[in-house]
């Protein structure tokens, strides 16, 4: 099964050399240090994939978002995209929960029940456009901010650490069976 759905994406999937061709995307993909995993571009991509994924909160903005924040900051561009997944349909209402009540705790008004009122009900655009125009939009650009900025720390020092122990565990192994020789 995991095979099959491995051979669909890379199926469905533009292939670098597409993406150089397309007027859009060719400035992203002819540059290779963006494809490449290394230990530097690989928490840089974490970072920027958790911030934009995490603050965005729109589908599809957010792993154009990333891909483009990776050009200034030489993040890794697969790693970035696949870090704004974070925020799903299932996370997102607990983000937004969480960035209201961060809000809320330094000094902004929004109000949470409303929000969980809305939430529980599947309510329209329209009254949520409405909430988010009142004063909980300050609260929550506020959180999901916070959050964000965290989340993309917490990110990159995790990634560093573990790309470095991936590293020394692979040369140990490396080390062993030479000894074992």
């Amino acid at each position: 099964m995991r095979q099959k759905i491995a051979a669909m994406v890379r199926s469905s999937m533009p292939t670098r050399e597409q993406m150089e061709r397309n007027r859009l995307t060719g400035r992203l993909a002819a540059r290779a240090e963006l494809w490449r995993f290394t230990r530097r571009s690989v928490p840089r991509g974490v970072a920027i994939g958790l911030l934009v994924g995490i603050f965005a909160m729109i589908p599809g903005v957010q792993i154009a978002g990333a891909a483009a924040m990776c050009l200034p900051f030489r993040g890794n561009v697969p790693i970035a995209a696949g870090m704004t997944f974070l925020s799903n349909p299932a996370t997102t209402p607990l983000f937004i929960a969480a960035s209201l009540a961060l809000g809320n705790w330094f000094g902004f008004h929004a109000d949470v029940a409303t929000f969980m009122a809305l939430f529980e009900r599947g309510a329209s655009v329209a009254e949520w456009t409405g909430w988010l125009l009142s004063d909980a939009a300050p609260a929550l650009i506020f959180g999901l901010f916070v959050i964000s900025v965290v989340a993309a720390a917490l990110g990159y020092v995790i990634a560093a650490f573990a790309w470095r122990w991936w590293t020394v565990h692979k040369r140990r192994t490396r080390l062993a069976m030479r000894v074992e020789q």
